[in-house]
C-alpha cells in the first residue's frame, strides 16, 4: 500500500470494480466487474496501470475523495465536471491531486457511470480473485460510504502508454445485436417480430444486475413454466410483464424466466452508459 483515499462524498452508488471474477458461475457467483469495461481499461492505460487494476465506478452523481498523499488520477467513462479543491480539472486525462486536497467528481452530463482510476489501483482485499463489489451476492467490498478509507496499491514501474485518448460518447440510441435463443420458441411469431422491430426505452429501474426496458410486451405461447437454468452475461430474459431485461455483470447465474436471446458482450459497454429513457432497439446479429 502506498497511500489511502478517504471518502468525503460517496454519491448515489459508488463501488470498487476491476474486470471481474470469472470462472465461478458453477458456484453461483456472477462475474461482476466494471459495466463499462473499455472505460476502466482505458483509464488504467492512461495511468500506466495493469488493464485489470481496480478503480471506482460511480453512478450518476459522482463522488468526492481526499488522498493522504499526492497522487495521479483519471476520471473517464460518462463525462462529468471534475474539480480539485474547487478548481476545475481535466476529465479523461491524468490529473495530479495533492495530499489533503478534495477530488470532486460531479454529476454526469451524459451517460450513467464514470470511472475514477488511481495510479497504483485501489488495493482492497481480493475475493475469489477479484476486488469487484458484487451487489447481488454481496461479495467484495460494500458500496462506498462517507468516511471509508481505501488503500492505494504500488504503481507499476512503467510509464503510461498515452496521456490523451478519445472516449466514446454515451449512446443517444442503444442498438443491441441479438442472437435469438435458447428459448425463442416459447414466444409467438408476432412477439419475435415485435422484439426486433419495436423501439423500447431504458427503464429507470435498471441497475448493475440488468438493463430493464419499457415498451410493447412480448407474448408467450401457452404452456408451463421453466425450471431454473443457467444464465449468461447478455441474456435477454422476459419476466411475466413481457418486457425484456438484458442481464449485466451482477446478473444471477440461474433463472426461471425464458431467455429469448443473447446480446453480444461488446455491446454491453454502451448499455452501461444508456440513461433512463434512452431508446433501445434489438437487431438480429
Amino acid at each position: 500500500m502506498t497511500g489511502t483515499l478517504t471518502v468525503v462524498r460517496p454519491g448515489a452508488l459508488t463501488t470498487v470494480q476491476d474486470t471481474g471474477r470469472r470462472g465461478h458461475a458453477h458456484l453461483g457467483v456472477p462475474r461482476s466487474g466494471a459495466l463499462d469495461a473499455p472505460a476502466l481499461v482505458l483509464a488504467n492505460r492512461l495511468l500506466g496501470n495493469a488493464p485489470d487494476a481496480a478503480a471506482l465506478e460511480t453512478t450518476l452523481t459522482g463522488c468526492a475523495l481526499r488522498p493522504d498523499r499526492t497522487l495521479t488520477v483519471v476520471v473517464g467513462g460518462a463525462p462529468c465536471p471534475v474539480t480539485v479543491d474547487g478548481r476545475a480539472a481535466a476529465w479523461g486525462t491524468p490529473v495530479r491531486v495533492p495530499a489533503g486536497a478534495v477530488l470532486d467528481v460531479g454529476a454526469v452530463t451524459a451517460g450513467v457511470r464514470s470511472y475514477v482510476a488511481v495510479r497504483g489501483g485501489i488495493a482492497v482485499t481480493p475475493v475469489l480473485g477479484s476486488r469487484s463489489a458484487d451487489l447481488l451476492s454481496g461479495l467484495g467490498p460494500d458500496p462506498l460510504r462517507t468516511g471509508d478509507v481505501l488503500p492505494i496499491g504500488t504503481a507499476a514501474p512503467r510509464p503510461p502508454l498515452a496521456d490523451l485518448a478519445p472516449w466514446p460518447a454515451p449512446p443517444a440510441e442503444l442498438t443491441l445485436p441479438l442472437r435469438l435463443g435458447p428459448r425463442a420458441d416459447w414466444f409467438t411469431a408476432a412477439a419475435l417480430r415485435t422484439l426486433t422491430s419495436a423501439t423500447y426505452r431504458v427503464s429507470q429501474h435498471s441497475n448493475r444486475i440488468g438493463l430493464r426496458t419499457e415498451g410493447p410486451p412480448l407474448e408467450r405461447l401457452p404452456g408451463g413454466e421453466l425450471p431454473s437454468e443457467g444464465m449468461v452475461l447478455g441474456a435477454v430474459q422476459v419476466p411475466p410483464d413481457g418486457r425484456p431485461v438484458v442481464f449485466l455483470h451482477d446478473h444471477p447465474t440461474t433463472g426461471g424466466y425464458p431467455v429469448v436471446g443473447v446480446v453480444a458482450e461488446p455491446a454491453l459497454a454502451a448499455a452501461a452508459q444508456a440513461a433512463a429513457g434512452t431508446p433501445v432497439r434489438f437487431v438480429p446479429g
